[in-house]
């Protein structure tokens, strides 16, 4: 009997040693919240989300050097046949943007007339600047657009169009399309 009062005594010994709950620091003033992440739920849920795009590619080792190496995407997942990539899925360097690179078939055409991937950066000039001493070729360095957009036009080593552009505050505006006349007195967009 002495035996079960002594454990008795113990878990309640155990038992006020326990720590306080801690306690919420109470701020003054306005609070910055994080931006809240959608719950994966809603990713894919009952409202269309667009996922990715798929850009085929004559080697995915030569496509994985320039997403990844030049324009900074980030690996995510890779599958390997015969110690060759063949596939390849890359997250945005900013953003929830992902794109996959697959290879392509045998003869098969990879001609995407009609399509063109956009990726926005804020200081697009430097960007481009930093591709070009990488000896990367861009095909129009960056312009104001009749739309109000900052644009430069590149294409990937398979020739699949790309405009690299900043367009800030008129990302989500009406387009309002100017003359050329008005286009060469509007300032470059730079640090915008």
């Amino acid at each position: 009997m002495a035996k079960v009062t002594a454990k008795k005594k113990a878990s309640e010994v155990n038992k006020t040693k326990r720590p306080a709950p801690k306690k919420t620091k109470k701020t003054t003033g306005a609070t910055k919240k994080a931006p809240a992440s959608r719950p994966a739920a809603e990713i894919g849920g009952d409202k269309l989300c667009f996922n990715h795009a798929m850009v085929y590619a004559r080697d995915v080792q030569r496509a994985l050097h320039f997403y990844r190496d030049l324009l900074g995407f980030k690996l995510v997942d890779e599958f390997r046949y015969e110690d060759k990539p063949v596939y390849a899925r890359l997250r945005a360097p900013g953003g929830d943007g992902t794109i996959a690179l697959h290879l392509a078939g045998p003869g098969t055409s990879l001609a995407s007339e009609g399509v063109r991937l956009y990726f926005e950066i804020r200081d697009l000039d430097d960007f481009c600047r930093k591709l070009q001493a990488k000896g990367f070729y861009i095909t129009q360095m960056p312009r104001m657009m009749p739309w109000g957009w900052r644009h430069a036009y590149l294409n990937d080593p398979d020739g699949h169009e790309i405009s690299l552009y900043w367009a800030g505050e008129n990302r989500m505006k009406k387009t309002v399309m100017r003359t050329a006349e008005k286009l060469e007195s509007v300032p470059a967009a730079k640090g915008r």
